[in-house]
């Protein structure tokens, strides 16, 4: 048979249910953490206190460049405003992801097909997501930075400036980002592996014909229920096929019709 793409069973269900209670779990600490970092909690102080202490470039070259008319200099997407509302959708669109993968799951629709391709698009804005908190600085060439500070220095560095609480939420903040990678790493697998071609799952079921009905699929080959149906025509009502259709005129709807037509009353004439 041929190779079933579009409504594909899925190998195990198991992991499919289960499989979003820890998608559930990083989406709701994910939505809190980019919530409360909008929409500068502490990016430009983070941006700041690396620059003081000679970790990264400084948030005032911006300013340097409009007050000596210089060409503005490529900003780092870590210390862009662009990453926060960046991180901020992305919660926002892994929840909605989230529920209507359960209601799809619910009404039996959430194909494998469906789940590759979501899982690809989940797994590749987590990426940007990671690669942007984590991401280099060099628009300094004095002071280059190939990961953020608070990431790969100790937080008690930000204790003058009050910010050690920043500190640990920002790592936490990337802690659940990554997990959350992983979530749909995992889950791409799962349906990556449900879709490479298996002969079992390629067989096509009764279930995957919509032009043939329940009744279509009892009835075999249609012989038997020829019988029934004809039986059931022949046999006049608060009779049976096996004792009066034989001793009686044939009589189906289409008797009673022309018997109207004539001005007739078919049963009392039938049974006198």
């Amino acid at each position: 048979m041929g190779y079933r793409l579009l409504r594909r069973p899925w190998r195990a269900k198991r992991p499919l249910y289960w499989g979003m209670l820890p998608e559930l779990a990083g989406i709701v600490p994910l939505l809190v953490l980019f919530g409360v970092a909008q929409p500068d909690a502490y990016r430009t102080l983070f941006w700041r206190i690396g620059h003081d202490y000679k970790l990264n470039s400084s948030p005032n070259m911006l300013l340097y460049a409009y007050a000596n008319f210089r060409p503005l200099p490529h900003v780092p997407f870590v210390w862009t405003k662009t990453l926060t509302y960046y991180n901020t959708v992305v919660a926002i669109v892994a929840l909605f992801v989230l529920l209507a993968k359960m209601i799809a799951t619910i009404m039996k629709i959430f194909y494998p097909i469906f789940g590759t391709i979501v899982g690809m698009i989940m797994s590749a804005l987590l990426i940007i997501s990671v690669y942007g908190q984590a991401g280099p600085d060099y628009a300094d060439p004095r002071y280059p930075s190939p990961v953020p500070w608070y990431l790969r220095q100790s937080c008690e560095i930000a204790r003058p400036y009050n910010a050690v609480k920043s500190c640990h939420m920002a790592r936490g903040t990337f802690a659940v980002t990554v997990y959350m990678m992983t979530v749909y790493l995992v889950q791409l697998s799962f349906a990556l592996w449900a879709m490479w071609p298996n002969k079992m799952l390629d067989i096509p079921s009764e279930d995957d014909s919509d032009d043939e009905d329940d009744y279509g699929r009892k009835r075999g080959n249609g012989k038997a229920a020829d019988v029934n149906i004809n039986t059931y025509e022949m046999t006049p009502p608060g009779g049976s096929s096996a004792t009066m259709v034989g001793a009686m005129p044939p009589f189906t709807p289409r008797t009673q019709a022309f018997h109207t037509l004539d001005r007739k009353l078919p049963f009392r004439e039938q049974y006198n």
